[in-house]
């Protein structure tokens, strides 16, 4: 049986990581499957949006430990999918984690991976790992500091300790923060949120965010408008400002 369930809402993808007797921690087999699972959403051309959860109101508690000291832990290579499988993508469409209970270790960098995160009140996020000499292999060194700021990200890194609810939302750790029990339900509704609008447009812009950080300036503005000009010639944008013209979208409607 596979620890990695995959359904469909229309056009968002639905990925929950179910190995809630050890609070969703991952193993190699895990790994393996939650990489799978996104390449095959990513070639899905039905599929726009996926969100990323964890069984039994638990995100996900980082790497099985047990299946490390056993021999079946996930993978740590220079090459590659990551030890968490998915982590070193860069997909071509947005991922949201709806986050209940613990997402820490390496369960905190598959939240980090996601493009935004939806978080119960009750939700923590931390380097748990800290206290037993497991290094953030999955990008939580990069992504981190990246999304909360270097200051925020170190007292997260170097202390080990948890971050829930407003502080979590606060930092920008979390994007939305909702009632305990509603993460996954608010996922699902902002990914069809965003499967809503024109996706060559959303896709190419999302794109440029992430390219940026390797580039100057310079190099930066000019890959946004090697997407821009592409979305415009694909005649994404005429369309949209055809339907404008009619009167659609008047006073921030959608």
């Amino acid at each position: 049986m596979s620890t990695v369930r995959i359904a469909t809402d229309g056009p968002v993808t639905i990925v929950t990581i179910d190995r809630p007797e050890v609070r969703n921690a991952v193993d190699g087999p895990t790994a393996d499957a939650l990489a799978a699972a996104f390449r095959a959403f990513d070639a899905d051309a039905a599929q726009s949006v996926a969100v990323l959860t964890g069984a039994g109101g638990v995100f996900c508690a980082g790497a099985d430990l047990k299946s490390i000291a056993g021999g079946s832990g996930p993978r740590v290579t220079p090459d590659g999918d990551g030890p968490l499988g998915c982590t070193r993508m860069l997909l071509g469409k947005p991922v949201i984690a709806a986050v209940e209970g613990w997402a820490v270790a390496g369960g905190l960098e598959l939240a980090l991976w996601c493009d935004l995160r939806v978080a119960a009140t009750d939700a923590v996020f931390g380097v748990y790992c800290r206290r037993w000499g497991v290094p953030l292999c999955d990008g939580g060194t990069i992504r981190l500091p990246r999304l909360v700021g270097h200051s925020h990200a170190l007292d997260m890194i170097l202390t080990g300790r948890g971050v829930a609810g407003e502080e979590a939302l606060r930092m920008g750790l979390a994007n939305r923060l909702v009632p305990a029990g509603g993460a996954r339900d608010a996922a699902v509704q902002l990914a069809h949120d965003l499967a809503r609008f024109p996706q060559r447009c959303l896709r190419s812009d999302r794109t440029s965010s992430y390219e940026q950080w390797s580039l100057s300036l310079p190099d930066a503005l000019a890959n946004e408008y090697r997407h821009g000009i592409a979305t415009i010639q694909s005649g994404e944008t005429v369309a949209g400002a055809t339907r404008f013209a009619k009167g659609a979208g008047r006073h921030g409607a959608f």
